[in-house]
């Protein structure tokens, strides 16, 4: 089935719009998560919202927003008094400049999104936007409008299509002096740079994001398999220790001395079909044995509180 558009818009670009639809571009749906669950009963916990003072469930129509401005004191903002300031959105990207990719400074990055055209219209004012900024290698730096706020948003080309990662306002990323401020200035030597840019050099290779497995990710479907299955839970090893710096750099004075120097080999990790949780068992009346990796099954959740195993 394909995925859902978020929100669609006119992409506002100088000469020609272009119909656009807004994907997520990531997801954490395929993590493990958990219920909060009672121990006695194996039912879920339910929250429910009381006053502070009084203890007294309150509901949900008597609730409204109030910002503290002292312990027990707060501005009350009724939720029409919100809807009024609230921006209406004009389903239009709004392009104001274009930057450089350089000049966009990594921790305003918020969330990546794919842009793609809306429709069958659109696909020529969608390219036209892709290879100017693509042939001039800079970022289209526009406006938008979700859930009643203004967003900033820069577009760069992504092979055949766009995407648009959200920006951080200034107020929301902190200055850096409060915590460098008490970095010692440390004279660096010539021989201790040599020998750490030989570090870099023998590790020095194209990223590969599948090269790096989320270890407690497949701990935790390794887990609920051994305990759907009825399996003796296997402790995993203790983590493994820090390097120390200055053995590191003795050992690698010896290496450029004449001793072994190569750089272990990355470890080759398993491919996923689509994500952790098919992983997962499938449920059914009896205990299968393990899933193999790239299991295409879809686990169901478990109700109510788990058997113990015989």
């Amino acid at each position: 089935m394909a995925p859902r558009a978020n929100w669609k818009a006119s992409c506002a670009f100088p000469l020609s719009p272009a119909p656009v639809a807004l994907f997520p571009a990531t997801s954490d749906s395929e993590k493990i998560s958990f219920n909060q669950i009672n121990r006695n009963t194996g039912h879920r916990i339910k929250y429910v919202k009381v006053d502070a003072d009084t203890g007294e469930e309150v509901l949900q129509e008597d609730i409204m927003k109030g910002y503290a401005v002292d312990k027990d004191t707060y501005i009350e903002v009724s939720k029409d008094e919100l809807e009024n300031i609230a921006l209406e959105s004009t389903r239009t990207i709004e392009i104001d400049e274009f930057v450089p990719k350089s000049d966009i400074d990594q921790r305003y990055a918020i969330r990546p999104y794919y842009l793609v055209p809306d429709g069958k219209v659109g696909h020529d004012a969608y390219a036209v936007i892709r290879e100017t900024i693509r042939s001039m290698d800079m970022v289209a730096v526009g406006r938008l409008v979700l859930t009643s706020r203004e967003h900033i948003i820069a577009l760069e080309p992504l092979k055949n299509g766009l995407m648009g990662t959200l920006l951080r306002y200034p107020y929301e990323v902190r200055g850096e002096d409060e915590y460098f401020d008490d970095i010692q200035d440390v004279k660096v030597t010539k021989d201790m740079l040599d020998l750490a840019q030989h570090i870099v050099q023998q590790k020095t290779a194209e990223f590969d994001p599948s090269k790096f497995d989320d270890r407690y990710e497949s701990a935790l479907v390794e887990l609920i398999n051994q305990k759907r299955a009825g399996t003796t839970i296997k402790p995993h090893g203790k983590a493994r220790p820090g390097t120390n710096v200055v053995d590191l750099m003795t050992a690698l004075q010896q290496s450029l001395k004449g001793g072994t120097s190569s750089s272990p080999k990355a470890k080759k990790t398993t491919k996923r079909a689509a994500g952790q949780k098919e992983m997962l068992l499938p449920i059914s009346g009896t205990r299968t044995p393990a899933a193999k990796a790239g299991s295409s099954a879809k686990p169901s959740r478990l109700s109510g509180k788990a058997k113990k195993a015989s």
